[in-house]
């Protein structure tokens, strides 16, 4: 087929500029009348085996799972997925719901039929105006920080690149109440 589509592409344009063609009309009368019986004469081979092999055309169902978009989304912690500025409320069904932060796919149709799927399966959905607010639940509660304090300063040495730290030498000393000890890392008898 891609060679057939380059024969025309290469010799049809040519053709058409000698026979000073201009309008659709004259180019499709020129095509019926000369240049494909030509053509056909020129390149035509009989089919191998008489059986034909093409596929049926697919039904409508088929067809709309093809022809239409797809575009992922994550539920929110209250089961709203955002789309196109609007929100719609997922329905929770039963223990297979789609959960919260779960991402889903939302389909559209030419004809702007939407809908939603988690894991291949539709999901209820129903549009709603606004999300719905969080509940004021009392005052926020106090997190507690890993390392039990305020969080180092910039120059303390767990900021520190690695590669910029000062070298650690045997002359350098360390300081342990009021003794100085040199530092050395290991000890031999």
């Amino acid at each position: 087929m891609e060679r057939n589509h380059g024969t025309h592409q290469d010799r049809l344009v040519k053709k058409l500029r000698r026979q000073n063609i201009l309008s659709y009309e004259s180019a499709n009368e020129y095509l019926k009348s000369a240049y494909l019986p030509d053509h056909n004469r020129r390149f035509a081979h009989a089919a191998a085996s008489p059986a034909d092999y093409h596929h049926q055309k697919p039904n409508q169902a088929a067809l709309d799972e093809v022809f239409r978009l797809e575009t992922e989304r994550v539920i929110g912690n209250d089961w709203v997925v955002r789309y196109e500025n609007r929100f719609r409320q997922v329905h929770r069904q039963g223990n297979h719901q789609a959960p919260a932060k779960g991402k889903v796919v939302v389909c559209e149709w030419e004809d702007g039929r939407l809908e939603i799927r988690y894991r291949g399966q539709k999901v209820g959905w129903q549009e709603i105006a606004e999300r719905p607010q969080r509940a004021d639940v009392g005052p926020p509660r106090q997190v507690a920080l890993p390392y039990g304090g305020t969080p180092p300063t910039a120059s303390h040495p767990w900021k520190q690149r690695y590669d910029r730290m000062p070298e650690q030498s045997l002359a350098k000393h360390q300081i342990r109440g009021s003794e100085t000890v040199l530092a050395t890392p290991y000890a031999t008898p």
